[in-house]
Parts: structure tokens; sequence; C-alpha cells
């Protein structure tokens, strides 16, 4: 291996693996972060990356890029929320080093057999559910990515024994090179991220990455309903395996007389029944047919895969229902980081709606995600960067129900107000959490927790 060093970019969870994955298996390593708000020190870090790498080769630098780092270094492992187009990344890529993510390091160390899961919407649910599968067929299995547990803190425990499900984002698509899961999944395709991939073409480029280097034996489960992907048919490199919530789809798994159904080569299985599958809406039907074609062509039988389906209660921040309180329901859908994401929550209610939205500005129109509400909202109570954006839209769209709050808190406690008996609340932002919170599940959480305190 060449003398140099690996330069890790970004000093938060993802980095941090990368940089600790590298140093255990020999590697030397610069744990670089431009540090802007000077929230790091070298010590943090340290701490953070943990005791036992103390005497490990991991030099950490904080603070503005010198093209020393890349004289220093062969080669960038970048942390999925840096941009390719950040000022550094630039100049190290024009210096003539690669630049890969962390899906690419954790995939030269992968052993074992792995399925990637990717789309705008539905991932996260998808994955879990897939990996509760695979787990109940295989002990020796993990659930890595977006999810929680960054690949690369695992990778190097696989065995050829292993299975290893993925939550997969398009930015960590954006940088691989040799990725090539047994079993990929491309679950939808809606504009989201456009501040960061600029048009949709090239949101939708950096998804199908996820089967670029598959072949007729691996496999790619689609979405049938989806019409951008089934326009890029011709792009899928692995055997396509298709899944729909209308229609039959021969070889695929679909719904029919509100059964399951799977069909391979040579059998047709009737998997369950959907009201069999707790979590509500037309988007998780979609879900469990894309986790019922993905397990199966991961090895899952028939039999195991129907009991953990029926036994999945869903994901948390998932249009997952808090509390009912004097007959409102509550229902936290923080998840709902994007207008389609959104519209998902609106058609999964059945009451009427008080609708908490907004959040930060991903540079997305919101004119779908209003024409939804389609007399189910019967107010939107707006918070965060993209209030006043959306009252606007909302208002061109001729709905009038709308009101500006300062908080999360304020806004819950309005919606309180306004709902009654037989209505619901439903947090469904429609925007990334950014700005206002940490992360969406802090959103989600923070909503949980008002909303429990009711008295």
């Amino acid at each position: 291996m060449d003398e140099k060093k690996i330069l890790v970019a970004g000093a938060g969870i993802s980095g941090i693996d990368s940089a600790k994955l590298i140093a255990r298996n020999g590697g030397g390593v610069i744990l670089f972060d431009e540090n802007k708000k000077g929230a790091l020190t070298e010590e943090s870090v340290r701490d953070r990356i943990g005791e036992e790498y103390r005497d490990k080769n991991i030099q950490i630098v904080l603070g503005e890029y010198t093209d020393k780092l890349a004289d220093d270094t062969y080669m960038m492992v970048i942390s999925p929320g840096i941009s390719l187009e950040a000022d550094f990344a630039v100049r190290y890529a024009n210096s003539g080093k690669r630049i890969i993510s962390e899906i690419e390091l954790a995939w030269l160390y992968e052993k074992g057999t792995v399925a990637a899961i990717t789309g705008t919407n539905g991932k996260t649910t998808t994955t879990t559910l897939v990996g509760e599968i695979i787990k109940a067929c295989n002990p020796e299995s993990y659930v890595v990515g977006n999810i929680g547990m960054p690949y690369t803190g695992i990778c190097d425990r696989t065995t050829e024994e292993s299975d290893t499900v993925a939550e997969i984002s398009s930015f960590q698509l954006e940088t691989i090179e040799t990725f090539k899961p047994h079993v990929s999944a491309v679950l939808n395709l809606t504009p989201d991220h456009l501040d960061r991939h600029h048009t949709f073409e090239n949101y939708i480029d950096a998804k199908l990455r996820i089967n670029e280097n598959q072949t007729e034996y691996d496999f790619c489960v689609l979405n049938h309903d989806d019409a951008e992907i089934v326009k890029r048919a011709d792009r899928i490199k692995g055997h396509a395996v298709y899944f729909s919530a209308t229609h039959k789809v021969p070889g695929g798994c679909y719904l029919e007389g509100g059964k399951v159904i799977l069909e391979d080569n040579t059998e047709r299985y009737e998997v369950m029944d959907r009201e069999d599958f707790k979590p509500l809406g037309d988007h998780n039907t979609e879900n469990l047919l894309a986790a019922v074609a993905i397990s199966y062509y991961m090895g899952a039988d028939v039999k195991t895969i129907a009991k953990v389906c029926g036994e999945f209660k869903g994901v948390p921040h998932r249009i997952e229902y808090v509390r009912t309180f004097d007959d409102v329901e509550y229902y936290n859908d923080s998840k709902g980081t994007n207008p389609d994401a959104a519209i998902k929550g609106i058609r999964a209610m059945k009451r009427p709606t008080v609708l908490i939205g907004g959040g930060y500005d991903k540079q997305i129109p919101f004119d779908d995600w209003i024409e939804s509400f389609d007399g189910k909202v019967k107010k939107l109570l707006l918070i965060g960067q993209t209030a006043q954006i959306i009252k606007e839209c909302a208002f061109k769209h001729g709905f009038t129900e709308v009101e500006l709050l300062d908080d999360l808190e304020t806004a819950l406690n309005r919606a309180r107000e306004i709902a009654k008996p037989g209505d619901a609340v439903l947090l469904s932002p429609a925007c990334a959490s950014w700005g206002m919170f940490k992360n969406y599940e802090q959103r989600g959480d923070m909503f949980r927790d008002i909303v429990n305190g009711f008295e």
C-alpha cells in the first residue's frame, strides 16, 4: 500500500467510523474538518474516536484546507454531508486524487452478501423491515447506512456467511466506484436535495448508480408504479424485479385481491394479506412489496417473510401514532422531510387534520403537497425558514387556512386549540429539520414529548 495516508473529510459519525476502520486495519489517516462553527477541538475529536485508537495512526487537522493535505494523502473519503462542490473537495479533485464515499470504502472490506436500498422515500421503513426479515433467517446479519450504524463500523466484521442490509442515500452514491450489492432497490424517484444536486436529473443519476456495477446474476428491485423509474428501465444492469401496488407485474411482487403475491421464474406465492401488515398508508403497501421482493432474492423463505411482516409495527417518526387526547389523534411524521413524503402522510389520515409543516429550505416546490390537502387538511400551521414560502404557495392554490408560528411548541399548542373531537393533528413538515433541530429525530422526539405532556 502507498505509504501516504488517506484523507477522511468530516469529523462526524461517518468520518470518525471511516477513520477508525482504516486505522484498525493498519492504514494511516488524516481526519480533516473545516470546523467552520468552531465547535470541535482536537481533544474532543480524540474523545469521540475513543481511547483504544489513541496509539493508532490518526492525525487530526481542524480548520482551513491546505494543499499539503493532498500532498500527504493518496485518496479522500468524503462524508455524505459534504458536497463535492465544497472548495476543498474541488481543490483535492483538481490535484488528481481519488475521492470516494464511505460506502465505497466499506465495500473494500465486505466479504458477505449485500442488499442496498435507495429511493426518495420509504428507505428507512423498507430497510428496517428487510433487516428484521434477514436477521430472522441469518443471525450473522447487519443493518447499516443512513439508518444509524455507519457501514464502515461493521464491514470488516463480515464473513462469507453474513448478510448486510444497507440504506443508501444519493450523497453516498455520488462517489462509489466498485460498490456492487447482490440485491439493489430503487423505491421511488421524486425531486429532493436539489440544493445539492441542482437538477432532478442529476439526483436521479446519483440514485441509479446503486445498480451500475451489477450483473445479470444480481437483482434490482424497482417500483413499477413510478414513471420516472420505468422510463429509465434500459439503465438497469441487474435482473429487474418489479413491484406494484396497483397492478400485476409478471415475475414480480404485487397486490391482488388484498393479498401480497410474489412470483419468480417458476413459482407463485401468496405471501400474506395486506391487512395483516400494520403500518398505515398506500406508501407502506409499496414498502411492504419492496421488502418482500428484496428479502426473497436475498435468500429469505416466504414463511419467515410473512411472519416478520405480520409482526412489524413500523418505524419511529414515520406516521407514528403518538396519543389520543380529547378524542384528537396525534401523529408524528417528522420523517416527512420533502413534499412527496409529506403527501403520503396526509393520505394516510382518516380524520380532518390540523397539519404542522415547514422547516429548512431545500428549494423544492410545494405545489403538489398543497394540492394533496383535498379537503382533508382544515388548518396549516407553519414554522421555520420555509413558512412564508409555503404560505404564498398555499394562497396561490386557494388554501387560506394558514398560520405562521414561531416554533414547534407554539404550533402544537395552537393545534390543540384548533382541533376538535374526531380530528387529527399531524406533524409532517415537507421540509428538512436543519436550522431549528439537529435532525428529524430530534424534531419528532420533541413533538412526542410535548403531546405526551398534555394534561
